[in-house]
């Protein structure tokens, strides 16, 4: 397959839509208590790979499930990687915003950062998106870098906001205008 013009498609990874056959990645990433805790901001109840199949083949071909879609990211071998999901968008407001995971055996590899980038372009230059809006919680300090690197702003901080863990964690709150998507992106292909 040539994925040499694919728009989903970066030097290190592509986007494509989550299905079913991604449950046992999902999976075996769900016991990584730690990196799960940051994501879903808590621990959560246990899961199966059944259950993984079922709410992944609920988001599956980019189906729309109450405002969010959920891609997988793979790396250029076809390797499950990850997933990003693209949510909270207002078209009356051009506002959006979007989550990711990569694996913890896939990390530091340039791949979050990629496949944000993408969906960003996505956003920005097909959807006529003007703002991304995210969040993360204080102490995350690979999202707080991703979204450095990307030139999103911090715009404030929610005190005290976020529980677990067994204490309170700040979550912080950024943002990224297209004219900001658009001079990082230069800067990038320097």
């Amino acid at each position: 397959m040539d994925y040499t013009k694919y728009f989903w498609q970066g030097k290190k990874v592509r986007l494509r839509p989550i299905d079913a056959e991604d449950a046992e990645q999902s999976y075996a990433d769900s016991l990584d208590s730690p990196s799960r805790q940051v994501l879903q901001l808590g621990i959560e109840l246990p899961t199966s790979v059944e259950a993984q199949r079922e709410i992944l083949g609920n988001y599956a071909n980019c189906r729309d499930m109450d405002g969010v879609i959920i891609f997988a990211i793979e790396n250029l071998a076809g390797d499950y990687v990850g997933g990003i999901s693209w949510h909270s968008r207002s078209p009356k407001n051009g506002t959006f915003g979007f989550g990711i995971v990569v694996s913890a055996h896939q990390q530091k590899k340039g791949y979050a950062e990629e496949a944000t980038r993408i969906l960003l372009r996505y956003s920005f230059f097909e959807r006529r998106f003007q703002k991304c809006n995210s969040a993360c919680v204080a102490g995350n300090d690979a999202s707080i870098q991703l979204h450095q690197k990307l030139g999103f702003i911090e715009e404030g901080r929610k005190r005290r906001h976020l529980y677990m863990n067994g204490r309170f964690y700040d979550e912080i709150l950024f943002g990224l205008t297209l004219e900001e998507f658009v001079e990082n992106e230069k800067a990038a292909a320097l």
